[in-house]
């Protein structure tokens, strides 16, 4: 007796997760400063600039941070 599969397609999608919120940072590659963490990116670049007006250090590593979810495409 020969065992058949069904194959079901269903589409999905991926979304921010409802309940979380995209959160910024960024630090500093020439020493060990770190902006504060914020929802508002351009908070965290202000820091930077700050930071480069009273050090001199010009580069840094900016990270942004979001939650996802798969979800069905209805």
């Amino acid at each position: 007796m020969a065992t058949r599969s069904v194959l079901r397609h269903v589409r999905h999608r991926i979304t921010q997760h409802p309940d979380t919120d995209v959160t910024f940072e960024a630090e500093c590659l020439w020493c060990e400063w770190k902006a504060t963490p914020s929802t508002d990116g351009a908070a965290v670049d202000v820091e930077c600039m700050s930071h480069t007006g009273r050090s001199g250090h010009k580069g840094f590593r900016r990270i942004c941070t979001s939650f996802a979810m798969v979800v069905r495409d209805e």
